[in-house]
């Protein structure tokens, strides 16, 4: 995963290269990521040579001949493929092993504090989860222990305030307890992303900041969620997915870190987007007119996904797009075998997504305005 690096023009404080991936490079609109890894690459090249002289390896009239030769010949610097999407979750084993003896560990903490106090369970668990932070996260830079100790932070600030103010678990949200968790859960998140800069940590702040907003929409009106959802949630989701696109469109190479943040606010924004308007079509009973409706959702959910390259906005969708294939499939009297071949319809059309991305999005790209598809990723070669 591409997290850290210096220089660039970021509303964020910046840390050290994370776990061995690529500095980031990409830092003003004057110089590309390219030509900085070329300057980067011509420096070490100059200083291995100088080196090599200095060592009596070579002479120096072979270190003048050789330079320019390498520079020529040397290996390009690192230019990932942008469609490829790349999220780097794990450096090795070692972060899966990491990962499972800190779920053991906390859910083990956890269920051992609750059967103390309730009240102590998640502000130890929070603690917890910060203080393996600084070996894992700070020291270790592993990334998957990296993100579920960052959930297990902000889920555990988010819960032990919701007890402190319920003064008990709740059976439905209380609002006011809901608006206070959510307040100390983002300032939680803050905290973290200024001490460890975990790319989901943006996005885990933003979840926190979307429970505020439903929070006091549920104390101005408490019925208006559940009315009216799509009211509600729809533009938390159109916020969240600018502020993604506000990541990507300032990294069109995916170089950087800014591509990872822009990742995680895409997959939480496509859910806050689709299940709003594709949940009430599946409340309904099963009928044609549904089912192609959420086709039809789909098909524009793919195109939005094509054009800004992010195939996260197309998973939130899957699983209403198998209701609709189930749907139509017993319409034509296929009954018993309706889950089986709805699932292997919508597994067919993922797959060939995934298969004709590239064709389909220089397709779909041919169509926007130039000035348009210079603020987006460039399509890859076929």
């Amino acid at each position: 995963m591409i997290w850290w690096a210096r220089g660039f023009n970021s509303p964020f404080p910046l840390a050290p290269t994370f776990m061995g991936e690529r500095n980031e490079t990409s830092l003003t609109s004057s110089r590309s990521p390219h030509n900085l890894l070329v300057m980067k690459n011509d420096r070490d090249l100059s200083a291995g040579l100088a080196a090599a002289v200095r060592a009596g390896v070579i002479d120096q009239q072979t270190a003048r001949r050789l330079e320019p030769f390498l520079a020529t010949n040397a290996t390009p610097p690192d230019t990932a493929d942008p469609d490829d999407e790349k999220l780097r979750l794990v450096t090795g084993f070692n972060d899966i092993f990491v990962t499972i003896g800190l779920v053991m560990f906390l859910g083990a903490l956890s269920y051992l504090l609750l059967t103390v106090s309730e009240m102590l369970a998640a502000p130890v668990v929070a603690a917890a989860s910060w203080a393996l932070a600084e070996f894992f996260t700070r020291k270790r830079r592993l990334a998957l222990p990296s993100i579920a100790l960052l959930f297990s932070f902000v889920a555990s600030v988010f819960l032990a305030v919701m007890l402190v103010v319920s003064d008990a678990l709740p059976n439905d949200l209380s609002p006011g307890a809901m608006l206070a968790a959510g307040m100390v859960a983002a300032l939680g998140a803050y905290a973290h992303w200024m001490r460890f800069n975990v790319p989901v940590t943006v996005a885990a702040g933003a979840a926190a900041l979307a429970s505020i907003l439903l929070a006091l929409c549920q104390i101005v009106a408490p019925n208006l969620p559940a009315d009216y959802p799509i009211a509600v949630f729809v533009p938390m989701g159109l916020a969240v997915f600018a502020l993604a696109m506000w990541f990507d469109t300032s990294d069109l190479t995916r170089q950087t870190r800014r591509t990872d943040i822009a990742f995680w606010l895409h997959l939480l924004a496509a859910p806050l987007i689709v299940h709003p308007i594709l949940m009430p079509m599946m409340a309904d009973e099963a009928s044609l007119a549904s089912a192609i409706q959420v086709m039809i959702v789909f098909l524009v959910l793919a195109i939005v996904a094509l054009v800004v390259d992010r195939r996260a906005i197309l998973v939130s969708s899957l699983a209403y797009l198998a209701y609709a294939a189930g749907t139509l499939i017993t319409a034509v009297g296929l009954h018993s075998a309706s889950f089986a071949v709805s699932t292997l319809a919508v597994g067919a059309v993922v797959l060939m997504l995934s298969a004709a991305w590239r064709p389909l999005r220089r397709a779909v790209m041919a169509l926007l305005p130039a000035s348009l598809r210079a603020r987006l990723p460039a399509v890859g070669p076929a």
